[in-house]
């Protein structure tokens, strides 16, 4: 056998791999008659749409079919042509078991094979691509984009930057920290941070290491030992740094926050996004319209919170009783922003709840006053705008890359797409069975 890289199993497993993968992809491949809803804000109309080595070649009603000679074509007479959906805040190291002891009990590398078959779990849903907002490394995403595991490609946050005896801070009264998601190892690096130098220089490790978008912790938590989500985490200071040196590596950031005034130094100091947004005010409604900050409501995650405790998950009680706090008054939030107009991106924090539950979001936040068609807006194109992609995603619009989900009906209701699910095709490629989730 060749001891080389390139004459390895492993390459030779690869080449096969990307070889098939590209020849799917440079075939193309025409929906026909669908109602389709393109992410732009448009209304959904009866039209085809085109795939082309990858990404849509055209859309729009009654496409002659002869001038793009598909090599196939899809009925979608009856159905609802979407674009491939997009979650905004999902963590594959964990699967809505967070509990210290199991993963105390679960061996290091059990959790990256984990994570393959919870990111196809993801992808069988609709979801194409992920913003993973702590836990998975460099080695997570390169795994799906070589073609190893298939999976939503993503933006990666590594880690989530925490103050001590923030969110992020697994320090508990016995002296010990608890193991967890966020333990370091050599592609994930600490996570604990304090004072605006050591901001600046963590930031710069979670570049090196990969990282394409940077989280951090502006208030406590539900699921952490010894925080309150009530209270403010880091200080403007801190803050400044950490967004100035992520904007000079061309990086986002996006803030779990919680407290109102958490909320609002995130806000002022440039942050993109806040992730949950529970004690939101008036002020600071207002502060996100003024300064166009993206709002991600991940309403799934504390209902998530109490269903595993019903089903047996040793849930420990701080995490219980948090979230009963704080369950009502963030879909409370959640609908005054709603009804203010702020930007609101879909993530589910899937992770505190199973990955492949991620569509459970949509239905939450219909109910809470946005339209079908926002609700779909949000999983698509807006959420495509945050992650700054939206000239390669979110849309079925020329040139972009062809993510598209097939559901069953003429109908934008979001209530239960998981059961309407047809098909999933990723760059162009079906990726999901027919019907994964049949009625």
């Amino acid at each position: 056998m060749d001891p080389s890289p390139n004459g390895s199993p492993l390459a030779s497993h690869l080449a096969k791999v990307l070889t098939t993968r590209d020849a799917v992809a440079m075939s193309s491949l025409l929906l026909q008659g669908g109602l389709v809803f393109d992410g732009t804000g448009s209304p959904a109309t009866v039209a085809d749409v085109v795939f082309v080595d990858g990404r849509v070649s055209a859309a729009g009603p009654n496409l002659d079919s002869a001038a793009f000679g598909p090599d196939q074509i899809v009925d979608c007479v009856g159905k609802t042509v979407i674009p491939g959906l997009i979650d905004c805040h999902v963590h594959f190291m964990v699967d809505g078991n967070f509990s210290a002891a199991a993963h105390g009990q679960t061996p290091f590398s059990y959790n990256f094979y984990a994570a393959a078959e919870r990111m196809k779990r993801t992808l069988d849903v609709g979801i194409t691509t992920v913003r993973e907002a702590g836990g998975s490394d460099l080695g997570v995403k390169e795994a799906q984009e070589r073609g190893l595991i298939a999976g939503p490609r993503m933006q990666i946050a590594i880690t989530i930057l925490s103050q001590t005896g923030g969110h992020g801070d697994s320090w508990e009264v016995c002296g010990a920290h608890m193991p967890g998601l966020l333990d370091c190892h050599p592609g994930r690096p600490s996570n604990i941070v304090d004072g605006p130098e050591e901001m600046r220089k963590k930031v710069r490790q979670l570049v090196r290491a990969g990282a394409d978008v940077i989280k951090v912790c502006t208030s406590g938590g539900v699921i952490s030992p010894r925080d309150d989500p009530r209270h403010a985490h880091f200080r403007d200071e801190e803050l400044e740094v950490l967004v100035a040196e992520a904007s000079a590596a061309h990086l986002f950031v996006m803030s779990h926050a919680q407290a109102n005034e958490g909320i609002k130094s995130a806000i002022r100091t440039g942050i993109r996004s806040i992730e949950h947004g529970i004690y939101l005010d008036d002020l600071a409604i207002q502060m996100m319209l003024d300064n166009g900050t993206y709002l991600v409501p991940t309403l799934v995650a504390p209902q998530g919170v109490l269903d595993a405790a019903d089903a047996g998950i040793d849930v420990p009680a701080y995490a219980i009783e948090k979230t009963k706090q704080v369950i009502d008054v963030h879909r409370e939030s959640i609908t005054k922003a709603i009804k203010a107009g702020v930007k609101i991106a879909m993530g589910t924090d899937a992770g505190v709840v199973p990955h492949g539950t991620n569509l459970r979001e949509l239905a939450l936040m219909a109910e809470l006053g946005m339209t079908d068609a926002e609700v779909l807006r949000s999983a698509t194109g807006l959420a495509a705008e945050l992650m700054g992609l939206e000239e390669d995603l979110g849309s079925l619009t020329v040139g972009r890359r062809a993510d598209a989900v097939v559901l069953e009906g003429e109908s934008l209701d979001v209530s239960d797409l998981r059961s309407r699910l047809r098909g999933v095709y990723q760059d162009g490629v079906p990726v999901s069975p027919t019907n994964p989730y049949p009625n």
